[in-house]
């Protein structure tokens, strides 16, 4: 549900909340921070990027002179589950009932969709007698090939926007969010899923174990969850912090998410390690239950992986903090380097990750003259925060920047594409993570 550009039609109440600068929130979190999990208490830090804004609540042009609203993005970590959390400073109904982020705009994840659907009907011979569905369906992105396929299929999206353009697509969907009351609804109904689905959704659940229960309950026998969420290990090694963001409650390693499942009576029986956001993890679970359930190789080879990394030593949590501050400075001594040697520099791209990023290295248009995007519905608008101004992407061919910095790098090599002709002027590009670096 993040970090690739979409669109949507520019009118309408729910446009109009956005554009007027994001909902009116307040912050829910009380007392000692608890791990949604487990309940132990939190101690430990992972690490403090201060105070920032919501990654999605984009600002109209009269609204640049009013108050954000600034909630702390501090990761803690669980010592006894391991589970990697932020606290829930805003409601779910507060994000997600209206979301600027339409997945279809990235044709790799388009692509990466349509690939994931072949492999599912040929591995579980999918057919018109099964039934799927998908939690936090976004636009219709994935559902619309089980569509064509004549397999029918149900996305779950709490955000209506959204939700209108998988019904364009022909995709049904329910404007619901997921759990228990909906989970309960399906089974009465007889509508459980011999394939659940959940792609980057997980991360996005204060209640994980309400969630992961209800997933459990509407799965049929012999049903298989997939789920793709970003991999923690992949997160450390590659200083990806820029993930980091409110709307992301928890991140995860394949050993919590093991014990989560287990927790309630489902078994991760296959696990695929696969490039989206940057480094990814495809798990498939079913019920534990299931007589003739067999965990493939893949699940201890990468459990043991990630004990060799050291997934279960807190000092491989507390040093990353310091990792994170080393690659800020990094960003900013290229950018300052570049600037004070005259050079124009634009952004392309507006997404939730581009905002961690800007707002904790402090980047604004003073190094930064604007950002473009495809996302129509972002165009006109101004960062959360930072009120760097987002463009259409004809900008960047007006203008002639000499560098190009890409923010939604899990993306780089599709934007390098449809950006080469920046070389015509000497153009070049700048990708900030793993560590800032020009693109020759």
């Amino acid at each position: 549900m993040e970090d690739r550009p979409g669109r949507t039609d520019d009118h309408g109440p729910e446009a109009a909340r956005v554009r007027s600068g994001g909902p009116t929130v307040s912050p829910i979190s009380a007392g000692p921070a608890r791990c949604r999990f487990c309940s132990e208490p939190l101690t430990d830090t992972v690490v403090d990027l201060g105070m920032s804004p919501l990654c999605e609540s984009y600002v109209r042009p009269e609204k640049l002179n009013s108050m954000e609203a600034f909630y702390p993005l501090h990761v803690l970590v669980c010592r006894t589950c391991w589970l990697v959390q932020i606290e829930e400073y805003v409601s779910s109904d507060a994000i997600f009932s209206e979301y600027a982020y339409f997945s279809s705009f990235s044709q790799s994840w388009v692509q990466h969709a349509q690939d994931y659907v072949t492999m599912m009907i040929d591995r579980f011979a999918l057919g018109a007698h099964s039934n799927v569905i998908e939690l936090a369906s976004n636009d219709g992105y994935l559902l619309q090939w089980f569509v064509k396929a004549g397999i029918p299929c149900l996305g779950i999206e709490p955000a209506a926007n959204v939700a209108a353009a998988a019904e364009d697509k022909g995709v049904p969907t329910l404007v619901r969010f997921f759990g228990a009351d909906l989970a309960d609804e399906l089974t009465a109904e007889d509508r459980r899923a011999d394939v659940l689905i959940g792609n980057n959704v997980l991360a996005q659940v204060p209640n994980l174990n309400e969630f992961v229960a209800a997933m459990r309950a509407v799965l049929a026998p012999g049903g298989v969850v997939t789920m793709e969420f970003p991999h923690l290990v992949t997160l450390f090694e590659q200083n990806q912090f820029d993930t980091i963001y409110h709307e992301h409650f928890s991140y995860f390693s394949f050993t919590t998410a093991v014990a989560l499942f287990a927790h309630h009576g489902m078994t991760i029986f296959d696990v695929e390690e696969i490039p989206t956001h940057g480094g990814s993890l495809r798990i498939f679970a079913s019920r534990a239950s299931e007589p003739d359930l067999s965990i493939r190789a893949s699940v201890g080879e990468l459990l043991a992986r990630e004990e060799r990394f050291g997934i279960t030593d807190i000092a491989r949590y507390l040093s990353f903090g310091r990792q994170v501050e080393e690659t800020k400075r990094g960003i900013l001594a290229l950018l300052i380097d570049l600037k004070r040697n005259g050079k124009h520099i634009a952004g392309y791209g507006a997404p939730g990750k581009g905002n961690t990023l800007l707002n904790y290295c402090g980047i604004r248009s003073d190094f930064l003259d604007f950002t473009v995007d495809r996302n129509t519905y972002k165009q006109g608008l101004f960062l959360p925060g930072t009120h760097i101004p987002i463009l259409p992407p004809e900008e960047i061919d007006r203008s002639r920047p000499d560098f190009v910095f890409i923010l939604p790098w899990n993306v780089k090599q599709e934007i390098m594409a449809q950006m080469a002709h920046i070389r015509d002027w000497g153009g070049q590009f700048i990708v900030p993570i793993p560590q800032a670096h020009i693109v020759p």
